[in-house]
């Protein structure tokens, strides 16, 4: 599973882990010093009573001469001296021994089949031995909070200015042109040097944008100059009474595609620049005044091949929208039924929320529904002179302008293509 923490919490786990760390072994080797020490040095303080009692009060038929807080057992003593039970097994050397709340230290130790116990009260060394833990619980404890509290601070100060850097490349697309170079503001280290890349990577795409504003400010002006030479030449050439019905026919068919090429020119000019502004300010229409326009344009053509155009204007939405993006949406949907339909019909269908296209043709298979959106992907039974391009234009289009294209299968076949025309907020 891969680790999708923040920089600046990671930063604080690795204090507190390392503290954790640290701390850890530090407090463990506290408590195992202590415990060494109390043994050897409590088991040379017994040890050197033990043997005095041993050597000197019992060997001169002594009693034991006892510090206060200190008991003594033989394996064969009476009285005060027996040895209890629960001190019988125990091994030759160093315990701790506990009688009810009390607690000892013990030293056993064997000598001519004799066995020797000295115990020493350490309840107040125990009492001091809790603090000590007790202070160095509380210590590893304060110590993780501590860590935590500055790897806070140090995340806040190590991320201030990668923070600030992302801020200024979030809205540097907004004075792109105008916008001053981001490495100064920051010192020559690796936040540096990252602003440095994002200056380079900025500067190349403001290049590519500047090309791209002069290629399609070239296409827009060069393209249109021939186009209207064209469409001039059209009418001039349709006032011509000596023209047969063939040439007409032709001539019509010559000034259609130069307006379906105006109207391409300026979508694609529209859809490069995607500036909300210039979109705001495109000509604007009803959805029934370009779906009247667009069956008188496509019924001759569609009844040619022998299809029938059904046109339901009905409930039309409501509203103004832009003119070249509907016409072409629109216009593409028409052109791609007719394309596929050999035979039947092809309906226009308007509603309060936008429009349908629907035909009676082969249609297309739901694994290849999603497909056909995509640019150059065709059906499989490819038709007409195109790249498979206009139902990507489509989506593009409905994409930038927040519409929403479906595509469902026709009943009892043929595709539905139903557009919801949003507006934007």
């Amino acid at each position: 599973m891969e680790y999708k923490q923040s920089l600046s919490r990671r930063i604080v786990f690795a204090f507190v882990f390392m503290t954790a760390l640290v701390g850890g072994l530090f407090s463990v080797s506290i408590v195992g010093v202590v415990h060494v020490v109390e043994e050897r040095l409590i088991s040379r303080d017994l040890g050197g009573e033990l043997d005095r009692i041993i050597n000197e009060d019992l060997r001169n038929g002594q009693g034991p001469r006892l510090d206060p807080g200190m008991r003594f057992f033989i394996s064969d003593g009476v009285g005060v001296y027996a040895m209890p039970p629960a001190l019988q097994n125990l091994d030759d050397g160093f315990h701790e021994v506990f009688d009810g709340e009390l607690s000892f230290h013990a030293l056993v130790h064997d000598s001519d089949g004799r066995r020797y116990v000295l115990l020493q009260d350490q309840s107040d060394f125990e009492a001091r031995e809790q603090v000590l833990y007790a202070a160095v619980v509380t210590g590893y404890v304060l110590s993780l909070a501590l860590a935590g509290l500055l790897g806070w601070l140090l995340s806040r100060k190590v991320m201030e200015p990668v923070a600030r850097l992302a801020r200024q490349v979030r809205h540097r697309d907004q004075l792109l042109e105008l916008a001053p170079p981001l490495a100064p503001d920051y010192a020559n280290d690796e936040v540096g040097e990252l602003a440095a890349a994002f200056d380079y990577a900025m500067g190349q795409l403001h290049d590519v944008l500047n090309r791209e504003k002069l290629f399609t400010s070239d296409v827009s002006h060069e393209l249109r100059t021939p186009l209207m030479v064209i469409a001039t030449s059209c009418e001039l050439l349709a006032e011509d009474p000596g023209l047969g019905p063939r040439a007409r026919t032709q001539l019509a068919r010559i000034s259609s595609a130069s307006e379906e090429m105006r109207d391409l020119v300026q979508t694609f000019l529209m859809l490069a620049r995607s500036r909300a502004k210039s979109l705001a300010i495109a000509p604007q229409a009803g959805v029934r005044s370009i779906a009247d326009d667009l069956a008188a344009q496509w019924r001759e053509p569609i009844e040619e091949k022998g299809l029938e155009l059904i046109y339901e204007p009905g409930g039309a939405p409501q509203g103004q929208f832009n003119a070249a993006f509907l016409r072409s949406v629109m216009s593409n949907l028409l052109r791609n039924a007719m394309h596929y339909t050999d035979a039947g019909h092809i309906r226009l269908q308007l509603s309060e929320s936008g429009f349908v296209v629907e035909d009676s043709g082969e249609g297309i298979p739901e694994e290849q529904r999603e497909r056909v959106f995509q640019p150059f992907v065709r059906g499989s039974s490819q038709r007409g002179e195109g790249l498979g391009l206009g139902l990507s234009l489509v989506k593009r289009i409905c994409a930038s302008e927040g519409w929403e294209v479906g595509l469902q299968p026709a009943k009892p076949h043929g595709c539905r293509f139903e557009v919801r025309l949003l507006k934007r907020e």
